[in-house]
């Protein structure tokens, strides 16, 4: 058992904090800026909830945070109140955001100067990979901080893997959003096609999901789409947010994207309708918009 900080209960945060301390037996503090909710999740879970970052990660061995975007990042570690305030020499902060590579290199190298050590360890698997325990974790650092956290986070992931040093997490993460990307706007054009033909498509996807068609995205989205719901799973604004780090990674990087940035274009248009919390699966009732 380690003592854990976990900062920011979030969708994601809330069940991956329970598997830690349920999974895990691990002795846990939590944060959260609303204090209400961290407040619930301990009488649902025990633990301690404290009203600053810094209070959490104070004498922690392990600090795991979950918030939006880079700023949050910023403001729950090195801003006033902050974890790195009180993060231990030797203490490893994991942070499972999805943010920049920049961010991830730039808290690296604060952890390092407080003799703590930083891992980026961005999440795939959406809410229900959270809730079920079976996230699948990318993770940038040093090999043997990676060997120490590893059986920490095996709480909450059913795949764990380092992808070399801090900011390769991230990296990944975007080569991840960029497949799903272009493997969301296909699965929503077959979609359209098939109902357009008339076809079954209960019964077309029953068959080719079996073929070299099939994915995790069509076994787990199709019913879904045919029946125009999109409540399930990761929200059209954060897959933007997630869009636009990868294309200004891109920019940088000097990577052509042409599929990602239309799809991004797209997914500008799902909000445009009134679907910014609609799940990603969407692109679809932009197609059949009258």
């Amino acid at each position: 058992m380690a003592k854990v900080a976990f900062i920011g209960l979030g969708v994601m945060g809330y069940p991956m904090a329970r598997h830690l301390a349920v999974k895990g037996g691990h002795d846990l503090t939590v944060y959260n800026r609303t204090a209400a909710k961290a407040e619930t999740w301990v009488s649902e879970n025990g633990g301690r909830a404290v009203a600053t970052p810094a209070e959490a990660a104070r004498d922690a061995d392990f600090v795991f945070c979950c918030v939006g975007n880079d700023d949050d990042l910023r403001s729950v570690t090195t801003g006033k109140d902050g974890a790195f305030e009180t993060l231990r020499a030797g203490a490893i902060f994991i942070d499972n955001t999805t943010a920049s590579a920049e961010v991830a290199r730039e808290l690296d190298a604060a952890a390092l100067g407080r003799g703590a050590h930083f891992l980026d360890a961005p999440v795939s698997g959406g809410q229900a990979g959270a809730e079920n325990g079976m996230l699948t974790v990318m993770c940038g650092g040093e090999p043997e901080v990676f060997e120490r956290a590893k059986p920490v986070i095996d709480a909450y992931a059913r795949m764990v893997g380092l992808m070399g040093p801090a900011g390769s997490g991230q990296l990944t993460k975007m080569v991840n959003q960029i497949c799903i990307a272009g493997l969301v706007q296909g699965l929503a054009e077959a979609v359209h096609f098939g109902k357009n033909a008339g076809l079954d498509m209960e019964a077309v996807v029953d068959v080719i999901s079996k073929g070299a068609a099939g994915s995790w995205q069509m076994e787990n989205r199709h019913k879904t789409m045919i029946a125009g719901q999109y409540d399930f799973g990761f929200a059209v604004d954060w897959m933007r947010k997630d869009l636009d780090i990868v294309l200004t990674e891109a920019r940088r990087n000097g990577a052509k994207l042409p599929v990602t940035a239309l799809v991004d274009q797209f997914y500008g248009e799902v909000q445009a309708m009134g679907g910014r919390r609609w799940d990603t699966s969407s692109l679809l009732a932009r197609l059949e918009k009258k």
